[in-house]
């Protein structure tokens, strides 16, 4: 094994201190930025569903701003998004460079797009479940934990599966602008460098870990699906 890696993936065991490195850097931007996306996500697409109109807390004015909000900032591509949120990153992260600065616009691309996969994933609940609980006399708050939240665990759990592949997605192209990573990895020394091997090498480990998340996602939503 140590000589067909040394043969094949030869500059890549050359550089084995930064390739671990650039695995450990990514899980650090995808599990922190995954994070706090998943929570803002989930609270703005709970939000979207409850105040739409027919929903249990209908104002049409709250989710048609927030509906505005968040269809602008997923028609940004996020290259873009990342150069036009340097001042606010500085701002809030102290440096617009590496991991610390890309937690920023990682979390500004994915809550958008989470929170649409939540509305989603709310929607395809029976609307018959909700008329129950309100004929019963629950409270909204009472609705949205027992009833949304509760029965639309599979949705959810695949809405989540969905975001994590997408943010490892975010974190290799964050990698273009110097965040760290594998996609820092492999622009670095496989593109820049023409060292094939070590492009090959950052695609096999990004397509292991979506594989892991996907599989994982699999079986959690197969677990609670009624």
């Amino acid at each position: 094994m140590q000589e067909f890696l040394n043969t094949y993936f030869g500059n890549v065991m050359a550089k084995l201190p930064d390739f671990y490195g650039s695995i450990l850097d990514t899980l650090r931007m995808t599990g922190r930025a995954g994070a706090i996306a998943f929570v803002g996500g989930l609270f703005l697409g709970v939000v979207l569903t409850v105040t739409k109109e027919g929903g249990i807390l209908q104002a049409k004015a709250l989710y048609q701003v927030l509906d505005k909000i968040i269809n602008f900032f997923r028609s940004i591509p996020f290259i873009i998004l990342l150069a036009a949120l340097i001042p606010l990153t500085r701002l809030i992260s102290g440096t617009a460079i590496g991991v610390e600065g890309a937690i920023v616009p990682l979390v500004c691309g994915t809550i958008p797009f989470f929170a649409r996969q939540i509305e989603s994933a709310l929607a395809e609940m029976d609307p018959g479940l909700v008329e129950a609980a309100l004929s019963m006399g629950s409270s909204p708050v009472e609705i949205i934990f027992r009833v949304y939240l509760k029965e639309c665990i599979p949705g959810i759990v695949r809405a989540v599966t969905i975001t994590a592949i997408s943010l490892i997605g975010l974190t290799a192209m964050a990698g273009a602008v110097g965040a760290g990573g594998l996609g820092d990895f492999a622009i670095r020394f496989g593109y820049q460098r023409n060292q094939t091997d070590v492009t090959l090498a950052s695609i096999l480990v990004l397509a292991g870990l979506v594989s892991v998340i996907q599989l994982a996602g699999n079986m959690a939503a197969k677990k609670h699906t009624h």
